[in-house]
């Protein structure tokens, strides 16, 4: 029986590209400040170092004007099947979730699979409610499919 099934969101989606494009565009800041957030946000890097133990410092800039500070450090690599991350809004930020990405050859596409773990049901349930995690969530997998449909074409994938 799965014990976080009440502190998870799960979200997923087929990406026409195969997972080492897809896994690309997730560790490389250069794609990832083109993509990352949901719809309206964008992203400014202060520093990024994709290996375990590394970390990835940011500011989501809202569509209001509002900045969001974040932060991630990456704890399991494998290329190009899983990343899994801690993300907050700081280092030893005590609201953290845990993030599980995969990335799974479906035919000659890839199914990329999100999911958040919260500390508590209503760390996840206020972040569903209060911040709109659900839809913000499937945007960003949205924005990365564009984004990876261009880094094809840039490439005469496609």
């Amino acid at each position: 029986m799965d014990t976080t099934i009440d502190r998870e969101i799960v979200i997923s989606r087929v990406i026409d590209a195969a997972p080492a494009l897809v896994f690309e565009a997730f560790t490389t800041v250069q794609h990832l400040s083109r993509w990352w957030g949901p719809d309206g946000f964008t992203t400014t890097t202060r520093s990024f170092e994709f290996r375990v133990g590394g970390e990835w410092e940011f500011v989501m800039h809202g569509p209001d004007g509002t900045d969001y500070p974040e932060w991630i450090v990456w704890t399991d690599i494998v290329a190009p099947e899983r990343i899994v991350m801690l993300h907050g809004e700081h280092r030893d930020d005590p609201e953290a979730f845990e993030s599980h990405l995969t990335f799974v050859l479906d035919g000659d596409r890839t199914r990329i699979e999100m999911r958040t773990v919260f500390p508590t049901p209503e760390l996840r349930d206020r972040a569903i409610e209060r911040h709109g995690a659900l839809e913000g969530g499937r945007q960003t997998l949205d924005n990365l499919a564009v984004h990876v449909a261009e880094m094809a074409i840039a490439r005469g994938e496609r």
